[in-house]
């Protein structure tokens, strides 16, 4: 497996095991060298234990910081397992082994490097570190989790305090990205060490979570692309008990209802209420649905907007606010897309929250190169298979998690383009909630147009009875006026302690 590994990292390990004028060697003589060396250490481990003190003592450091994770056998094989079960097949040797694989070999030394370069509590600051407990043999051991962005160089980036780029980043390696099979939106944790002379980033040592899972555990997942897209069967509650009062929930539930894996569209004039909308969807979601990963991803908004949105729910917020560049809205949005997906893959619910899908097709009409066609109000046709791709994710998984998408679109803003970007997603979803700017002028609120408003294959999330009782609702109210039908549902609402309640009294009103 040597061969396998580039004169970088043979490098790295030949000065570890101290080969003599290892960078004037070839790639063979190298590889050859290490294996003697390392037949030289599997014949006497002993012999390995007195160099390790020999090296510890020229470092001067301490012996109970260094030997504490050395001396206990179970930090050590925890440590070495998830490395090594591929190899133990096809070289027996590699178990003794401490110059085999190049993490390895950074693991048995990074307590004695990380110690000499950084103190704990600096590392601990720099890279977010959970353990602070000096006592705990792992103390001296600095951990890093963040969202992994693979470049098309083939390295990576862990990505710690948000999905842009900052000094805080940890590098990822080649080796690590194929050995685990790593793709950019992975949850990665593992152990860090800071950067050498010369270096600009901490770098990864050693895998050990990826999406809440151990990295022999990922490696089989099927790809988002190959898994078998069906309608929704689940629905996603919004009625909450503990706030009856909310009735915009209750209305889309019983109107609009919103299953696992829905690709839902909230079309909406300006001041019609749909921010609102989306905080009220976003806490009944993390009340009725603790189990569902929440992300509200708000593209080209308010920054006090976005304030509002982080104190208002218990969800991720990602944002880009609109004095940004177009290129850091298509930057999150696709990071944002790219986690949802690892999660789906690894089995869990997310739901996604956009606000709005107008303004991320702005940003991608912005910086793709123009194709010489134009259509009306200045949008290029190249620059919605982004954002129709985005939106087309959204699916549920035949005996696996499932993408929520939930976007709203601007309409009737002055704009031509605004106009062009609603009618080419006019027709995607499966699921459509219409604000009503009427409804909004006369402070009519939820503005929901319930005539316009409807989910598609709405048999599969309700039960026989309720769909029953929401068509005889639905033809009753039929030849009304928007406003009138909208006063009538949200006085009756009001009147009722839940839907159920609330349906059961129309059938007993003759209604």
């Amino acid at each position: 497996m040597l061969n396998d590994r580039t004169v970088t990292e043979l490098y790295e390990i030949a000065r570890i095991v101290n080969i003599p004028s290892y960078r004037k060697l070839k790639k063979d003589a190298l590889v050859k060298a290490i294996l003697d060396i390392q037949e030289k250490v599997n014949s006497n481990v002993k012999h390995t234990e007195v160099v390790e003190e020999k090296v510890i003592e020229r470092k001067k450091i301490e012996p109970k910081v260094v030997l504490h994770p050395k001396q206990n056998p179970n930090q050590n094989t925890n440590t070495r397992e998830p490395h090594h079960p591929k190899h133990k097949q096809n070289n027996p040797k590699v178990h003794h082994s401490q110059v085999k694989e190049n993490p390895s070999v950074r693991e048995s030394v990074q307590t004695t490097f990380i110690e000499e370069k950084k103190e704990p509590i600096q590392a601990q600051e720099k890279t977010n570190v959970v353990n602070n407990n000096p006592n705990n043999i792992n103390a001296n051991i600095i951990y890093a989790q963040g969202i992994l962005e693979v470049l098309p160089e083939g390295y990576g980036f862990l990505r710690v305090k948000s999905y842009l780029p900052s000094a805080d980043d940890v590098y990822v390696s080649q080796t690590q990205i194929r050995r685990f099979k790593l793709e950019t939106g992975h949850i990665i944790t593992g152990n860090v060490r800071p950067p050498k002379d010369g270096e600009k980033y901490y770098s990864m040592i050693k895998v050990e979570m990826i999406n809440g899972h151990l990295p022999e555990d990922s490696t089989h997942i099927k790809h988002f692309d190959d898994l078998i897209p069906i309608y929704p069967l689940d629905i996603i509650k919004l009625e909450c008990a503990t706030n009856q009062e909310n009735l915009s929930v209750r209305v889309i539930d019983l109107f609009s209802p919103i299953g696992k894996g829905q690709r839902g569209l909230i079309v909406s004039p300006p001041k019609a209420g749909k921010t609102t909308l989306l905080k009220a969807i976003a806490n009944s979601i993390s009340t009725n649905n603790p189990e569902i990963y929440l992300i509200a991803l708000l593209i080209d908004e308010r920054p006090e907007e976005v304030t509002d949105f982080k104190r208002s729910i218990k969800g991720e917020v990602v944002a880009s606010t609109f004095d940004e560049l177009p290129e850091n809205h298509v930057r999150i949005t696709e990071l944002v897309l790219e986690k949802a997906k690892r999660l789906v893959e690894h089995g869990y619910d997310v739901v996604i929250l956009l606000d709005s899908i107008t303004r991320m097709s702005r940003a991608y009409n912005l910086i793709i190169p123009p194709s010489g066609r134009t259509l009306s109000g200045g949008l290029d046709p190249n620059a919605m298979h982004r954002p129709k791709r985005f939106f087309g994710a959204a699916r549920n998984i035949e005996n696996g998690g499932s993408l929520t998408i939930l976007a709203t679109a601007l309409v009737e803003t002055g704009s031509r383009m605004d106009d062009v970007i609603f009618e080419e997603f006019k027709g995607t979803g499966n699921m459509e909630l219409k604000l009503d700017r009427k409804l909004s002028e006369r402070r009519i609120f939820p503005a929901i147009d319930i005539k316009q408003s409807g989910t598609r294959k709405e048999e599969l999330l309700l039960t026989k009875e309720e769909l029953r009782k929401e068509l005889i609702l639905r033809r009753t109210l039929d030849s009304g006026d928007t406003a009138e039908i909208a006063e009538f549902i949200i006085d009756r609402l009001k009147k009722c302690k839940n839907n159920a309640e609330f349906l059961a009294s129309i059938v007993d009103n003759g209604n």
